[in-house]
């Protein structure tokens, strides 16, 4: 009986994992991505290379990146690679890479 206990037990912390990673993925609305398309269309960037960072939702940017504030919008963005991205300036997390 308690050969399947552990298994059992390893499967709902993995699950228990998942939900909370879940729970903390960002969530951008349409109107907010309309916002910072409009507003960078407006206010083009010269974009930047960052070498050994991967531009995945959940990636930490450098302190040395400069990020440009969006009215209206709590999270601030960059152009790397000719994609733009949103950070959240707290954490410098890419919430999401807009193409």
């Amino acid at each position: 009986m308690k050969i399947h206990l552990v298994p059992a037990a390893a499967g709902l912390a993995l699950l228990a994992g998942v939900g909370v990673a879940t729970a903390d993925q960002v969530i951008i609305t349409p109107e907010q991505q309309t916002v910072v398309r409009q507003y960078v269309e407006r206010h083009p960037l010269a974009s930047i290379s960052l070498l050994g960072v991967e531009l995945n939702v959940g990636s930490t940017l450098p302190d040395t990146v400069e990020l440009h504030e969006v009215p209206d919008v709590e999270y601030r963005y960059v152009v790397v690679d000719d994609r733009t991205v949103l950070v959240d300036p707290g954490t410098r997390r890419i919430v999401q890479v807009i193409d």
